[in-house]
């Protein structure tokens, strides 16, 4: 009996060795054989992170005060958010790296060799990824060539006062490109592989490119332009330029200007990690959408009336603890208090580490302003948002700004009040803060 058996082992077994050879063919080819190391975008310096979660976006926690405006109940993602609002001192560093720029370009159109690379001076390199050190000496070069050059970044004739050399920051923009994805995923606008083209008139992809062209430098006029019969000219003359003002928040800027620093700022990341890490893929930094900057102040108090979590804005000693107008007539009520905007990170933060969320300057946010935004936009990050042309409509381009600054009045400090701007306007008590998009997998280290 064992004996008759034993063909029937030796089946079962060659059958069983074939099976896990055909498991082990198969796995060898699976894409899920080979287990990748997870990839983890390099956390932003100065930002803080803010938990994916939901809220109600909206005037929840106010029933007498608050004028009547729907409400709605909102998810966001995860995100990073700029701790403190963006300082002089780094909005300088973009003007300077932009002023840099200019003068490379027009020294290498001029044919002047400060760009050539030391290893290979062959190979030139495009102007405005230039080393910044060595772009300096083109400021101070006196070679007649190299004035000549960068003769037309200069005040010209009787505008220069006493015959000095001084930037005209009028002429000193910042040009860049980006694809505007919304045009591209209009069906209308779908590419048609049968027929080899676009619709709705579309010829290309560059169809889908945007070019801006932004001046940098702020509008320092803003703190003389802003108030009547105000003297504010030492403002006007040393707020953006002066060291003593390097921590304050900067301001002058337009929606535009602000748009322009984030994508200037993710290019700068991207070399940064392409020089030191050889890569180069980051979400890119931006304006924060309206829901987003409110579910950022709220701190996860998600029925407070301001930041700190309290129904008023002293605290248990009597100190206020933003810097608002209090008062009529009185900006300074107590210590801590400034006839102008105050250094970043002078009051206590929120429960999310962001300082500032109520008063100092008010900010941007990338929101168009609608009064009835809210009963259009979705419930998973909702956004509403238009970059308006020059012959556009005035109504077309107002943003949203949230905040209050150092002249509201607390109402307009809390976490659920609404503002807006012109896009194109500057204002002596708007500035900005930029956000970036958090990955999923980065998100679950933080839990």
């Amino acid at each position: 009996m064992n004996k008759s058996r034993h063909p029937y082992l030796i089946i079962l077994l060659l059958l069983i060795l074939a099976i896990t050879g055909c498991k082990q063919e198969v796995m060898l080819h699976d894409l899920k054989s080979k287990p990748r190391t997870p990839w983890y975008e390099p956390i932003p310096y100065g930002m803080t992170y803010v938990k994916q979660g939901t809220f109600q976006l909206g005037a929840s926690d106010e029933l007498l005060d608050q004028p009547i405006v729907p409400t709605r109940n909102v998810s966001v993602q995860s995100f990073w958010m700029d701790d403190t609002e963006i300082t002089n001192n780094e909005y300088r560093q973009f003007v300077n790296w932009v002023s840099d720029s200019v003068a490379a370009s027009l020294t290498f159109n001029a044919g002047i060799d400060y760009y050539k690379k030391t290893d290979r001076d062959d190979q030139i390199i495009d102007p405005p990824s230039v080393d910044r050190m060595r772009v300096q000496e083109i400021w101070s070069d006196s070679k007649p060539e190299v004035q000549e050059a960068i003769q037309s970044i200069y005040y010209q004739g009787n505008e220069r006062i006493y015959g000095k050399r001084e930037v005209d920051y009028r002429k000193i923009f910042y040009r860049y490109f980006y694809l505007d994805l919304k045009k591209a995923a209009l069906r209308a606008n779908s590419y048609n592989y049968e027929t080899q083209s676009y619709g709705g008139g579309i010829t290309g992809r560059q169809d889908f490119i945007v070019e801006e062209s932004v001046p940098v430098y702020p509008d320092t006029l803003v703190w003389v332009r802003d108030f009547t019969y105000s003297y504010n000219e030492p403002w006007t003359l040393k707020y953006f330029s002066h060291e003593a003002f390097s921590n304050y928040p900067v301001v002058g800027v337009t929606w535009e200007q602000a748009n322009a620093f984030c994508h200037w700022r993710t290019e700068q990341k991207k070399v940064f990690l392409m020089t030191h890490h050889g890569a180069t893929e980051i979400h890119a930094y931006r304006l924060p959408t309206e829901a987003e900057w409110e579910y950022a102040a709220r701190g996860g108090r998600l029925n407070a009336k301001y930041p700190w979590g309290s129904y008023y804005a002293l605290n248990d000693k009597g100190c206020y603890q933003a810097n608002f107008k209090p008062k009529r007539g009185d900006y300074v009520s107590d210590s801590r208090h400034s006839t102008k905007t105050m250094p970043v990170a002078t009051f206590a933060p929120n429960d999310y580490g962001l300082f500032d969320m109520a008063g100092n300057v008010a900010e941007w946010t990338s929101t168009t302003y609608d009064v009835n935004g809210y009963e259009m936009i979705h419930d998973m990050n909702p956004e509403f948002s238009y970059n308006a042309q020059p012959g556009d409509a005035p109504a077309m381009k107002r943003k949203v700004v949230r905040g209050g600054s150092w002249k509201d009045v607390a109402y307009y400090i809390q976490v659920s009040t609404r503002d807006y701007e012109y896009q194109d306007v500057a204002a002596s008590f708007i500035g900005f803060r930029c956000v970036m998009n958090a990955l999923e997998d980065e998100r679950k280290l933080y839990e």
